[in-house]
């Protein structure tokens, strides 16, 4: 995938390169610094002392040493006073100029943590939406993966009036599901006692149950409703019973529509965050079976409606649900015509959710 947000740990990641969100002596100092410092041994205090420091906004690049990564860049974060400081453009040049090093040292693969945002106090949702853009501006004409490492559960985007209204849709989606049940539930509750009293029984012993479980989860810590895994994606699709009820597979129907469009199939995969490799075994293989967030990355980067996004979908095998965070949350989006892939990834992460193009098997 060529660009991906992850929560851990930077200096365990298994990537060509690091970049260090450092001070302009280079020679250490705490959070992030500190932390790649201590994993990578005195080795790299030793090199850094030969830098010569680093500007703001800049980037100088060492090696690794005691790091899985090959190379280590600094590059040194704007402090933030207030915005009309520059602090902006600083920021988004620590990106590209690392962004830069990197390929010209031949890497394939960098993480970033996300700089400036602990004691220097860039605001983190802006600090992410510069992030963003120039790695993903970045990423257009080069082949390159790119992480933005986020450590622990950090909330990034929560106060931005998307991740609002996706909460407040989801809720009441999940509000009107848990009436529909019920009253399905109460007519067959209303039935049963006309024809067995026993089972009639079985049946409110279970509604009881029900009620008392969801009485429990309304009372509960948010934290611990956040830790609460997402709800099943469902069984993985039956692809012979598939075959045989359509004459146009995933493949073939995805490769029309980007002829229709009279795209490139860069352009295609670029805007669908959909790595070249991925998509060459789509190109190629007319019965590929792809994971769904990958179909559902290429229906945002079509921009496809409500319907089509469905259609297209169901020759992959899969449905949207009003069950799950996942499939609510593009629901929301599509329907709402916002189809950047991006954007939407942000919410999916915040929400802990598989991110459009990760390739994950749902």
């Amino acid at each position: 995938m060529p660009f991906e947000m992850v929560r851990n740990d930077i200096t365990k990641m298994n990537v060509d390169a690091i970049v260090n969100a450092a001070n302009r002596s280079l020679l250490g100092g705490g959070g992030v610094d500190g932390a790649i410092h201590r994993a990578a041994g005195p080795e790299l205090l030793e090199e850094c002392r030969t830098l010569g420091g680093c500007e703001t906004g800049e980037a100088k690049i060492t090696k690794g040493y005691r790091l899985p990564a090959r190379y280590v860049i600094h590059t040194v974060g704007p402090i933030w006073h207030g915005g009309s400081n520059g602090e902006k453009e600083l920021l988004a040049g620590c990106y590209r100029h690392s962004l830069e090093l990197a390929a010209e040292n031949g890497c394939e693969s960098v993480a970033f943590p996300m700089i400036s945002t602990g004691a220097y106090g860039y605001p983190k949702d802006e600090a992410l939406s510069v992030a963003v853009d120039e790695i993903t501006r970045f990423l257009l004409d080069h082949d390159m993966t790119v992480y933005l490492v986020v450590f622990g559960h950090e909330s990034l985007i929560t106060g931005r009036k998307l991740f609002r209204d996706i909460r407040e849709y989801i809720d009441d989606a999940y509000a009107e599901t848990r009436i529909r049940r019920r009253r399905r539930t109460e007519n067959a509750r209303e039935n049963l006692w006309q024809t067995d009293e026993k089972a009639a029984l079985d049946l409110d012993m279970e509604i009881s149950q029900s009620i008392y479980e969801d009485a429990c989860k309304s009372e509960a810590p948010p934290d611990l409703m956040a830790n609460m895994p997402a709800p099943a994606m469902g069984a993985g699709p039956d692809w012979k019973k598939i075959l045989k009820k359509t004459d146009e597979s995933f493949s073939e129907a995805l490769l029309r529509l980007i002829d229709e469009r009279k795209w490139t199939d860069a352009y295609c995969y670029k805007k669908a965050n959909i790595d070249r490799k991925l998509f060459s075994k789509i190109r190629t293989n007319p019965d590929y079976q792809p994971s769904k967030p990958t179909v559902l990355a290429f229906a945002v980067a079509l921009e496809l409606s409500l319907p089509e996004t469905k259609k297209l979908l169901k020759k992959a095998g899969f449905s949207l649900t009003r069950s799950n965070d996942f499939d609510l949350i593009l629901e929301y989006c599509i329907s709402h015509g916002n189809y950047n892939i991006f954007e939407i990834n942000e919410v999916l992460f915040e929400f802990d959710q598989p991110l459009l193009g990760s390739g994950m098997k749902m």
